[in-house]
């Protein structure tokens, strides 16, 4: 098993046991679990990130950390927009729908003083970061 997967591992496990709080690297950044289905595989891929409230709704940032190719649960999610999350104690079912023009330019620019590190992420990776918008499935 990758170094990557055992500590996204260790960090949903955190997650799921403190209500939501993780501590180390991750302490006082707001993080969601987020659910997909993979687009190959047909299995479900739970991966944490850092997220932003907009409303309603939870917007995520595609950013796999400034690398050149964009996170694998991107992928799922255009495949299936269909997707689960957990945030704090509340477990629900969201779509996704990927934002774009001002809409993307608004979010992308209220999330980056609350993550710098995102700051250079698409001059490190050499294109537009995807900002996807998770709305809540009522039911």
């Amino acid at each position: 098993m990758s170094e990557r997967i055992q500590r996204n591992r260790s960090v949903i496990d955190e997650f799921r046991s403190a209500a939501g709080v993780v501590g180390g690297d991750f302490t006082g950044v707001p993080l969601l679990l987020l659910t997909t289905i993979g687009a190959r595989s047909g299995e479900p891929r739970t991966t944490p990130m850092t997220y932003l409230r907009d409303g309603e709704r939870l917007v995520v940032f595609a950013a796999n950390g400034g690398r050149e190719q964009r996170p694998g649960w991107y992928h799922n999610l255009l495949a299936d927009p269909s997707a689960h999350v957990e945030v704090g104690t509340e477990s629900y079912r969201v779509t996704a729908t990927v934002s774009a023009g001002a809409e993307r330019e608004r979010l992308w620019t209220e999330q980056v003083p609350r993550t710098p590190y995102f700051a250079d992420f698409e001059t490190r990776a050499g294109r537009p970061i995807p900002v996807l918008l998770l709305t809540r499935v009522a039911g």
